[in-house]
Formats: structure tokens, sequence, C-alpha cells
């Protein structure tokens, strides 16, 4: 069984950082397609950043040089470095990830992804 789990999620001020979390068991992620995406209050769910089993990453515009995706093979941990967080930032994110050999990655479809966390807030003051 695959299971995800976030982790580092929390309340900020706006303009600090904070670094989510998501390890992985029962699969491993090294060249797999792995995506962060967040639900704010009010909002529909938004792709914030996808992580290609080519190491090409993409970004939603409204993170583009504040965020980064990383993972962590020998730890089979998926990161999301946040800076520069704003409170339009606040949301549930969660993190996704597709099997080994799956081809499509895609920063605007959730449900492509087979394995999925159970979501960690986030919230930025103002």
């Amino acid at each position: 069984q695959v299971q995800l789990q976030e982790s580092g999620g929390g309340s900020v001020q706006a303009g600090e950082s904070l670094t989510l979390a998501c390890s992985v068991s029962g699969a491993t992620i090294d060249r797999s397609c792995v995506a962060w995406y967040r639900q704010g209050p009010g909002k529909q769910r938004e792709g914030v950043a996808i992580l290609a089993s080519t190491g090409q990453s993409l970004y939603a515009d409204s993170v583009k040089g504040r965020f980064t995706i990383s993972r962590d093979n020998a730890k089979n941990t998926l990161f999301l470095q946040m800076n520069s967080l704003e409170s339009d930032d606040t949301a549930i994110y969660y993190c996704a990830a597709r099997p080994r050999g799956a081809r499509l990655c895609s920063r605007t479809d959730f449900s492509v992804f087979e394995y999925r966390g159970q979501g960690t807030q986030v919230t930025v003051s103002s």
C-alpha cells in the first residue's frame, strides 16, 4: 500500500518561509511524476508545482520565483520550499505522486495522480 504523509505546515507571517515535506512509503518516487497541490478557503484546488521523472519542474504563475519543488531520493521524500509567503498562499497543501513509468505529469489535473496525501494546513497572516 502506497502512503504519502505531509508535514511542515503551520502558521506564519507574510514574508516568512516554510518547507513542506512529503514522506512516501510503499513506492519509490525517484523516477516518478510528483506534485504539490493546494486548496485555499473558497477556492478551487490548484496545482502549485510538479516535478517530472525527467527532472523538469513546472510552477503556477502565482508561486514562480518563490516556491521550489524537490525530492530526496535517498529519503524517498518530496519537498516544497516556500519563501516570501503571502496571505493568498493560505491553503491546505497536498502532495501527490504517480507510479514509475506513468507518462502523464499534469499540474492542472489532480485526478491523474494515483497516490495522494491527506494534506497539511498552511496559514499566512498579513
